[in-house]
């Protein structure tokens, strides 16, 4: 149910260089080894063709301005000679084109980080489009799998029943813990400098949804702010079944967010940890 725009060329393949944000908000939504429609609905993710064919009445973008950095000019306190000549600062790599910039995304995080299943996720082509459309998911709450294909948990999800309820297995939260510890090794003053120089790629690939700059800082920090109202459950999770679907027994909790029902399938400590790195990357945006 990502929000299209009239003026968006390329939907099904847009996001991008802002990989990071899109890893750390979106890997926990990936599920696999499921086999049935019902299992992706209670997991979060979905399926696209079902997105684009709801008709819902859609939400209103928020607007907002991540501030651009300032770079503050040192005080000079001594008189350079007229025939000396100050050396030149070397200048900024120029951008690739929107439709050029994976090689440059990937060489960015390289440096930035050595984990091997960071690099099996750059592998994707159109990275900066994919990003931005996976973001204008993730700030009203959806998710799509197809648009961004992160790693999946490690084994099976399982469930157990006890006095006539069925109750949702706390080992469920290991199986995230591999990638999880991907987005922790990520500095978030690190991703946020990443953010800023790559900007005007991002601000291009989401004008082909048909947002504008401040549109597209707020569905940025929409996004952060729905993976920091998620709730924290450190109780056992009950859950009701339907047919082949499980869903949360407590209705608050099944009307949350896919995304935050997301987080918390992942157990309260891994949301937690997401929540940090989504609060220090807020703070690393709104301060640089």
């Amino acid at each position: 149910m990502t929000r299209q725009k009239s003026g968006s060329s390329k939907f099904f393949i847009a996001s991008g260089s802002f990989v990071a944000v899109a890893l750390i908000f979106g890997v926990l939504y990936k599920t696999g080894n499921l086999s049935s429609q019902d299992d992706f609905e209670f997991l979060g993710v979905i399926p696209e063709q079902i997105l684009l064919e709801t008709t819902v009445v859609e939400p209103e973008t928020p607007t907002a301005e991540i501030p651009q950095p300032t770079t503050k000019t040192p005080v000079v306190t001594t008189k350079v000679p007229t025939e000396t000549k100050a050396p030149d600062k070397p200048a900024t790599p120029a951008l690739p084109s929107l439709d050029d910039s994976d090689l440059m995304v990937r060489d960015l995080f390289a440096v930035k980080s050595s984990s091997s299943g960071l690099s099996e996720w750059l592998k994707l082509d159109d990275l900066i489009r994919r990003t931005a459309s996976f973001l204008d998911g993730l700030a009203i709450g959806y998710i799509s799998e197809k648009i961004l294909p992160l790693s999946a948990p490690e084994g099976r999800f399982t469930t157990h029943k006890q006095d006539n309820f069925i109750w949702l297995n706390a080992g469920n939260y290991e199986r995230y813990d591999n990638v999880i510890s991907i987005f922790l090794s990520l500095d978030m003053k690190t991703i946020a400098n990443l953010f800023h120089r790559v900007r005007p790629l991002l601000e291009a690939a989401f004008a082909e949804l048909g947002y504008r700059p401040r549109q597209m800082d707020g569905i940025i920090l929409q996004t952060l702010d729905n993976i920091l109202a998620a709730p924290v459950i450190v109780e056992p999770l009950k859950l009701t079944r339907d047919s082949v679907a499980y869903k949360f027994y407590d209705t608050e909790l099944e009307a949350l967010m896919p995304l935050q029902k997301q987080l918390l399938r992942a157990g309260p400590e891994n949301t937690r940890r997401i929540q940090q790195q989504a609060k220090m990357l807020r703070e690393a945006l709104l301060n640089p």
